[in-house]
C-alpha cells in the first residue's frame, strides 16, 4: 500500500525564459504560499528545453521535466497571456509530457491550479486554455484560478508580490490546490479506473484460442 504521509508533492511550470518573469515570479510566491501550508514544492525551469521533436525523447532535460511530473501529485502552471493564449514557452513543455510511458501515466489523477499574468487588463484566455491543456492530460484541475493584471504593477522590486486582492486570490488557489491534493492522492486509482481500459485489459489477457 503506498505511504501517504508525506507533504503533498507539487510540480511548478512556468512560461517565459526573461530574466524577470512575472510568470515565474508568481509561481515563486505561489510556491511559497503553498509550503507555509505544507507542501513539498518542486520547479522545473524550461530554459534549454528543446522544442518538441527536435532531439530524442533521452535527452537529459526532457527526462528531467517527466522525472519532475511522475514525483509530483499535484502540479502549478503559470503561464504569461501572449497574442490571446499560453506561451509556446509553456505549450512545449507540456507537449514533451506523454499521456503514457510504458505503463505508467504522468499526469493522470494529478491536481492542477492554472495561473497567468497579463500586461494589460485582466484576462482569461490563458487559464482557459491551460483548463483545456489540464482535462486533455487526464489531471483534476480545481475551480478556483488567478489572473494578475498588468503584472509589472503587483511586484516589488525583490520579485514578491505586493499585497493586495491579486494575492489574496492567489493565497486562495493555493489553498484549494493544497486541500484537493490531500483529499484525491489516495482515491486516484479509483477514480481513474475506466470500464473501458478494464475491458480492454481482459481481452488482451484471454487465451488465444487456435
Amino acid at each position: 500500500m503506498t505511504d501517504f504521509n508525506h507533504p503533498p508533492r507539487i510540480l511548478f511550470l512556468y512560461g517565459s525564459l526573461r530574466e524577470r518573469s512575472y510568470s515565474r515570479l508568481l509561481a515563486e510566491e505561489a510556491a511559497q504560499i503553498i509550503e507555509g501550508f505544507g507542501a513539498e514544492v518542486k520547479f522545473f525551469h524550461p530554459h534549454d528545453l528543446p522544442l518538441r521533436g527536435q532531439v530524442p525523447e533521452t535527452h537529459p532535460k526532457v527526462q528531467e521535466l517527466r522525472d519532475l511530473s511522475l514525483w509530483s501529485e499535484g502540479q502549478v502552471w503559470s503561464s504569461p497571456e501572449m497574442h490571446g493564449n499560453v506561451t509556446g514557452i509553456l505549450k512545449n513543455q507540456i507537449d514533451w509530457i506523454p499521456l503514457e510511458l510504458g505503463a505508467v501515466r504522468p499526469t493522470q489523477g494529478r491536481t492542477l491550479a492554472v495561473m497567468q499574468v497579463s500586461g494589460g487588463s485582466q484576462s482569461f484566455n490563458a487559464v482557459n486554455t491551460m483548463r483545456i491543456l489540464g482535462r486533455w492530460m487526464r489531471m483534476f484541475t480545481i475551480p478556483n484560478q488567478s489572473s494578475v493584471a498588468k503584472a509589472y504593477q503587483e511586484f516589488n522590486k525583490d520579485g514578491t508580490m505586493k499585497d493586495s486582492p491579486y494575492r489574496d486570490r492567489v493565497i486562495d488557489v493555493m489553498e484549494e490546490l493544497y486541500k484537493f491534493t490531500l483529499l484525491l492522492r489516495d482515491k486516484v486509482d479509483y477514480l481513474t479506473d475506466r470500464y473501458s481500459e478494464r475491458k480492454e485489459r481482459e481481452q488482451s489477457q484471454k487465451p488465444l484460442i487456435l
